[in-house]
């Protein structure tokens, strides 16, 4: 069960203190930063998932998103936050607290800060990087700068931009590139289009979009399509159900509630 509740917030593969932290070099940016077309999520939005492991809910993560009134080179802020762990009935097997934090820029919803603070049974992970985005680079905090793509998305920034894609024309088979910064090393990973479904869920039945994140085979899943996601077919495209097979047992994570949506769901009544 190690890294459970970080799989939920990866699924979709800390504080505010440090956003003072942040204070890039004052150069011209490299290449212009381009504007996102958002209308997923806002401000004020809250997603609250569960995992389940085998026939045993085990464990929960609560996804947000604020304003924030910090700036970087005159840039607006918004905050995005996942905080995982697992539930009273399971901790007497294995503990996990986990938050994850990324002050995103409002209009290219790209990160400039990213803090991880990992604890899952005594495995610790404390990361803070410094994303230099008009410079292309990324500080790991330990002195060391890492070169990167434009705009590159950290662990949970990645979750919300994902959402800002346009899946309205995707074909069967069609896949979408995320390039993600995490552990000093940059992940080009991609999510291949399924097709569309109705999927039933605790909370009723929605019209989704199924799709396949390519993960690394080897590791934690027996091949490199164990994992499959299901996004409702809406204007939130929210990650509402999620189902890994592992080399020991199974996982499934899906949304139990949520509020300050921006669009209604698609739910099939």
């Amino acid at each position: 069960m190690k890294k459970l509740a970080s799989t939920i917030i990866a699924l979709a593969a800390l504080f505010a203190s440090h956003a003072a932290e942040i204070s890039p070099e004052n150069e011209a940016a490299t290449v212009p930063f381009k504007k996102i077309e958002n209308k997923a999520f806002k401000p004020g939005e809250k997603l609250v998932y569960r995992l389940t492991y085998g026939f045993m809910d085990a464990g929960e993560a609560t996804l947000t998103v604020d304003e924030t009134d910090k700036e970087v080179r005159g840039r607006k802020l918004w905050r995005v936050r996942g905080i995982g762990k697992t539930i009273s009935a399971f901790e007497w097997f294995y503990k996990v607290n986990d938050r994850y934090e990324s002050y995103v820029d409002a209009e290219g919803l790209f990160p400039w800060l990213f803090v991880r603070r990992v604890d899952e049974g005594g495995y610790i992970i404390n990361q803070d990087y410094t994303f230099y985005q008009h410079q292309n680079k990324v500080d790991n905090g330990a002195g060391k700068k890492f070169d990167v793509p434009h705009m590159v998305q950290d662990m949970i920034s990645s979750f919300y931009y994902a959402r800002t894609l346009d899946y309205s024309k995707a074909k069967v088979g069609d896949k979408f590139l995320v390039n993600i910064f995490l552990d000093d090393e940059l992940y080009p990973t991609s999510i291949k289009f399924l097709g569309k479904e109705i999927i039933k869920t605790r909370t009723g039945k929605y019209r989704c979009l199924k799709f396949a994140p390519v993960v690394q085979e080897g590791r934690v899943f027996n091949s490199e399509e164990d994992l499959t996601v299901w996004i409702t077919d809406d204007g939130n495209k929210i990650p509402i159900m999620a189902k890994a097979n592992l080399k020991v047992g199974s996982m499934k994570m899906h949304l139990v509630s949520w509020d300050g949506l921006s669009n209604a769901m698609a739910e099939v009544k």
